[in-house]
């Protein structure tokens, strides 16, 4: 017991120490990137075990806390939000097509395995890539596996950039609308034409909000029987992935959301149940195993489908919404291009980029709150829209 404690409190340590690179360069190198390349350094310098994972007693947890994680996931989607911001749903929805299509074509160049590991990592974040680390390890393509890794940890270098400028160009072009509206008198008209969600209705038409048994029982919702729902959530998406072939990861996802609609499980289950950020900590534990065999050899061999799989990545996004006529769906080419991006950001670094964009335009707090109505929605239901890596890395995992 002695042995496993001092290799979690190692583990632990490094992800503190990420934490607190992201803290100090402020989240401009992330503290995903920061704590794999300590691994990946530690790993190939020979400083700790490649097994460390195992040796801290966090590879059996990680097992079962992927199934929790997803099917706690369907309970943080907001259908509604979703059906409010259509339009940047299927914005978000495209840019992973034309990555998916894209990255596809390069199986000649890098090969099946390489393309098929990194195209749901690109297209979402933890829970895909966990899933496609697992199944490139199982299927015997241990360089693909730590291929999607690496793009996991470097995919908001790549994406953010674009999402910002794009996001800040859309940003200063509607304030000038904005401030010309004001100035003749106009400003609430112009504000209802730029909405893209729908009209509320008056008071007097409005139905009343139905009351879910979740809400009207909340206080009997406590951290363990959230845990509870977690684990029988993601025991009943295992169970039916034996039992109809189909990936628990995507079952785990829509009986998440079914099931939060429903009414019985409350919103953001483990976030409620307060185990969110352990949860976090282990699956995110999951994938570090992958990198422990890496050699430098290794390493160089990954540079080039690491390009290529980004840099034609960029290429689709641009092509679908600079090119293509897709950005006609939002209306604006540039927050079109920015919600391309969403896929490799997710949340909150895409609320994160809304705060940043909106401060720097704004030149008074009334302008600040225009903006952030019109740019964090987006940016944020885009980055949430995203989840549906989870279904891809479900169908994918399975091609490997």
């Amino acid at each position: 017991m002695l042995n496993m404690l001092i290799w979690f409190a190692v583990v632990l340590v490094l992800f503190a120490v990420g934490d607190l690179i992201a803290k100090f360069t402020h989240a401009r190198i992330s503290s995903v990137f920061a704590t794999l390349m300590l691994f990946l350094i530690l790993f190939v310098t020979g400083v700790i075990p490649s097994d460390i994972i195992d040796r801290a007693g966090l590879t059996a947890a990680s097992s079962w806390s992927l199934p929790m994680l997803l099917f706690a996931m369907g309970s943080m989607i907001n259908l509604r939000q979703f059906i409010d911001e259509w339009r940047t749903v299927v914005t978000c929805w495209l840019g992973i097509i034309a990555v998916i299509i894209c990255v596809s074509l390069t199986i000649p160049l890098i090969g099946k395995d390489m393309a098929l590991a990194s195209i749901p990592v690109i297209n979402g974040a933890l829970p895909a890539t966990t899933i496609m680390v697992n199944a490139a390890n199982e299927a015997g393509y241990p360089l693909a596996a730590a291929l999607a890794t690496i793009a996991f940890a470097v995919q908001k270098f790549v994406g953010t950039p674009f999402a910002s400028n794009a996001s800040l160009k859309y940003a200063r072009r509607i304030i000038v609308e904005y401030r010309e509206a004001k100035a003749e008198g106009r400003a609430e008209e112009y504000v209802a034409s730029t909405s893209g969600s729908r009209k509320a209705k008056p008071a007097a038409e409005a139905k009343p909000k139905r009351v879910k048994f979740a809400e009207k029982f909340d206080g009997f919702y406590s951290n363990n029987v959230c845990i509870l729902l977690a684990v029988a959530g993601g025991l009943l998406s295992v169970w039916l992935g034996e039992l109809t072939g189909i990936n628990y990861a995507i079952l785990g996802l829509v009986l998440g959301v079914i099931f939060t609609q429903i009414g019985i499980v409350p919103q953001n289950l483990l976030q409620k149940g307060q185990t969110s950020g352990f949860i976090n900590m282990v699956v995110f534990a999951a994938i570090i195993p992958s990198l422990g065999d890496i050699s430098l050899a290794n390493l160089v061999q990954l540079i080039f489908p690491l390009i290529v799989v980004f840099a034609v990545s960029v290429a689709a996004i641009f092509l679908m919404m600079k090119v293509l006529p897709a950005w006609k769906i939002m209306g604006d080419k540039s927050m079109a291009f920015g919600i391309g991006f969403c896929q490799m950001l997710g949340f909150p670094s895409t609320y994160l980029i809304s705060v940043e964009v909106c401060n720097a335009v704004a030149e008074n707090e009334e302008e600040n709150e225009f903006l952030m109505s019109k740019v964090m929605p987006r940016l944020v239901v885009g980055g949430m829209a995203a989840m549906v890596s989870i279904i891809v890395a479900g169908v994918m995992a399975g091609m490997l």
